[in-house]
């Protein structure tokens, strides 16, 4: 099944006035509500633009809307620069004509090299690609997360892995937050790429085999891979908790260096020096859904 992935300004911008509330805008309401967020009137007033035409972008009655409109309504909606590029993004979309399917992805020698760098300070590293999927990585993230290298390209995919495999929600200690993230760094990919057929397959993919990512890819939420800190529930090191940046490598800003690291001497510091010294982690398993019979063919 193949997802259709054009953005529409509508679902964004219902998606955003419900998660907005009145305490947030500096709104006074005392009496009951009968909708989550903000009214459309109160969101119009906040932006400066009128009822009836803020309504009309919404319902997707009307196709158009300046750049200082969309500036207006993305300062009352409170939204991130993620947020506003994503909006601007699919209020505006590009021609038709200038459409393409994106070109596949390759992971330079060089990234690959600093990958391997990182491994000999002890900081797992991989790359996320358009659609997250993980063109590269070093044995150190192998360890920590997922034996990639048991796995054929196509199956090389965070998203896959968060949603699709059991082992996933014993892994992160916050599986809730690092699903909801995932399915927005995705949307945010869908929106710079609506017209890509293996994303398109992907989200479908996603959309039949997991509850959950169809719940938070209904949000409308978008997410841009950053910087912070993930727990980790580990099966032969116990818990650790690892702070993340992410990086730009080479010349495509497709593509994103995530390294992790941890802070000198602490008990997460310690775990990653066992993990150095121990086996790949065979996440990919029979009970795996996503697993094609290839990806276990070369496990076996």
């Amino acid at each position: 099944m193949s997802e259709q992935l054009e953005p529409r300004l509508s679902d964004f911008l219902r998606a955003a006035r419900g998660r907005m509330t009145p305490e947030r805008a500096g709104i006074v309401d005392g009496g009951r509500r009968r909708v989550d967020g903000l009214r459309r009137e109160e969101l119009a007033m906040l932006a400066g633009v009128s009822v009836d035409y803020y309504t009309r972008l919404e319902q997707g009655r009307s196709k158009s809307a300046s750049p200082e409109v969309l500036e207006a309504i993305a300062d009352a909606l409170r939204l991130d620069e993620s947020e506003r590029a994503h909006l601007h993004r699919v209020a505006r979309p590009a021609p038709a004509r200038r459409r393409r399917a994106a070109k596949p992805q390759r992971l330079h020698a060089a990234t690959q090299s600093l990958l391997d760098t990182f491994e000999t300070v002890r900081r797992p590293a991989f790359v996320l690609g358009r659609g997250l999927n993980v063109l590269g990585h070093n044995h150190l993230a192998a360890r920590l997360i997922a034996d990639f290298d048991n796995m054929p390209p196509e199956e090389r995919n965070q998203a896959r892995f968060v949603f699709l495999d059991p082992h996933a929600r014993e892994l992160y200690a916050d599986w809730e937050q690092v699903a909801a993230d995932t399915a927005a760094m995705l949307r945010m990919d869908a929106g710079r790429h609506p017209e890509d057929p293996l994303l398109g397959r992907l989200v479908g993919a996603l959309s039949i085999q997991s509850p959950e990512f169809r719940r938070l890819w209904a949000r409308n939420h978008v997410h841009e891979r950053s910087t912070g800190t993930k727990r980790y529930h580990h099966p032969l090191v116990g818990d650790l908790t690892v702070t993340y940046q992410a990086l730009i490598p080479g010349d495509d800003p497709e593509q994103t260096l995530m390294v992790y690291g941890t802070k000198p001497g602490s008990p997460s510091a310690h775990a990653l020096e066992l993990l150095a010294g121990s086996p790949p982690r065979q996440q990919v398993s029979a009970a795996a859904p996503w697993c094609s019979d290839r990806c276990r063919s070369n496990r076996d």
